[in-house]
């Protein structure tokens, strides 16, 4: 392998585990909404 294509290749990954993280800090925060509204559906129904 030559010198660019392994400048290339770590570019690559670096993009690839930046959308990775970025996916499960959405699926994170859709989580934590998700719990939010359930806490307050179980209080409304008391």
């Amino acid at each position: 392998m030559t010198q660019e294509m392994i400048l290339r290749l770590e570019a690559a990954v670096a993009m690839l585990l930046q959308g990775m993280i970025g996916i499960f800090v959405v699926l994170g925060i859709i989580a934590l909404i998700v719990l939010a509204m359930g806490k307050m559906g179980s209080k409304k129904k008391r």
